[in-house]
């Protein structure tokens, strides 16, 4: 008898309130957080590296740059062999990597191996996205995989009001270096209980029941996760791949224009303290961390309608975004980005939940990575084209956010030009 077998449950089971893939979904949470966590803290330190090393707002755009680079060219990569080998080597040792250039960036004194750190980094959180999704796709049953989709999603908003809080308060305390070396410690331990805990096949994982597997449909032939039904040359065909590509493109325009400079913009366009900065930068986050799990609901609840709810939610949320920097009451500037924040994540969630419903797992990884690619050549630009805005308007910001608008809203609109809902 295999081990399979082993584990079907007989007349009477009781079924477990907590099921073993809750324990899966909070180490993949624990990784985004982290993930987000060291590479957040950044854009707070941002204003400090710069004062230390003497470079202008474009300049430090291309730090931020430096880092999307890597992760974007290692997104594919990443997806490839979290298919073809199983996600649980991808993830530990992605996660060790990048701790380990985490704790680097806090020792660099010149521009140039700053570049080359912040690229080794993103190289090595390049790699984890797709292989979390292919967790998921392969341990959730499809009506569940769009909250958890979401669940693990709401560090998008988690980490930089986290990061924020946290980077204000070692930078004050010991300078914005420690910053990075403390936060490497926890990767090195986290990217063992991932290995540990992670197997790629539920049936060999003692932490799934039998309830589990049944949930998830395995059976005795189940394919191999070294098996795939499509290439990676044969996925790249999808032209629906690389629409929603485009789409997640223009999203991330806003999302990491509005995540890296607004910490920046609150400091020298509205005047607040470093302490001040802090609180008021990691509201709008909360309220993402709401709109995440809403959106996580409506993407299993709506299936096939979602593509019009992300269409609405993103134009709600470009609107306010717009209103934002309008106004010249800073308290109604903070609801702005508070709203505008909520409906974002409400569409980030969307998405994502759409993909979970749409691609088969056999083939997660590889496409996931794909769509996520298009999203990482915007963090690539849109930090270096938002500087670039900012100093070509002596420090204002109104041509930088009035970009991030655009962007949002034409992804809202190319939403609609998405015919087939599955793949």
């Amino acid at each position: 008898m295999n081990k399979l077998n082993t584990k079907i449950p007989t007349c009477g089971y009781n079924q477990k309130k907590w099921k073993g893939r809750y324990t899966i979904l909070l180490l993949l949470w624990s990784g985004w957080l982290l993930s987000f966590l060291d590479r957040m803290v950044m854009n707070v330190s941002l204003p400090f590296i710069g004062h230390d090393l003497g470079i202008d707002k474009t300049v430090q755009g291309s730090i931020i740059s430096a880092f999307f680079i890597g992760y974007a060219l290692f997104q594919i990569p990443g997806g490839y062999l979290s298919d073809k080998f199983g996600p649980r080597k991808v993830m530990a040792f992605a996660i060790i990597w990048w701790s380990m250039f985490t704790l680097f960036t806090g020792l660099i004194y010149v521009l140039p191996l700053m570049l080359l750190t912040r690229f080794m980094f993103g190289a090595g959180e390049g790699c984890f996205p797709a292989s979390s999704w292919k967790t998921i796709s392969t341990y959730f049953p499809a009506k569940e995989r769009g909250r958890a989709t979401a669940i693990q999603s709401s560090v998008n908003t988690l980490g930089p009001a986290i990061s924020v809080i946290v980077a204000v308060a070692i930078i004050e305390w010991l300078g914005w270096r420690d910053v990075f070396i403390i936060l490497s410690i926890p990767g090195f331990i986290l990217g063992f209980f991932i290995y540990k805990f992670i197997h790629n096949n539920p049936s060999e994982n003692s932490l799934i029941g039998a309830d589990e597997l049944q949930e998830l449909e395995i059976i005795n032939d189940n394919v191999s996760v070294e098996e795939s039904s499509s290439s990676l040359i044969d996925v790249l065909k999808m032209p629906i791949l690389w629409k929603l590509s485009l789409i997640w493109f223009l999203f991330d325009i806003t999302f990491w224009g509005f995540t890296t400079w607004l910490p920046s913009y609150l400091l020298e366009a509205r005047g607040l303290s470093l302490s001040k900065t802090g609180i008021l930068a990691a509201i709008p986050f909360l309220f993402g961390a709401l709109g995440t799990l809403v959106g996580g609901y409506f993407a299993d609840k709506f299936e096939q309608k979602l593509k019009y709810v992300y269409g609405l939610t993103a134009f709600i949320s470009g609107i306010f975004l717009f209103l934002m920097f309008q106004v010249d009451n800073l308290e109604a500037a903070i609801v702005f980005q508070c709203v505008s924040a909520l409906f974002m994540f409400i569409a980030f969630a969307i998405f994502w939940g759409m993909l979970m419903h749409m691609i088969p797992p056999v083939i997660m990884g590889k496409a996931s990575s794909i769509v996520n690619f298009g999203g990482q050549v915007a963090g690539v630009l849109s930090p270096f084209i938002i500087g670039f805005l900012i100093d070509n308007a002596n420090g204002g910001y109104n041509h930088a956010f009035l970009f991030m608008v655009i962007a949002l809203i034409s992804s809202a609109v190319l939403t609609f030009f998405i015919k087939k809902m599955n793949i």
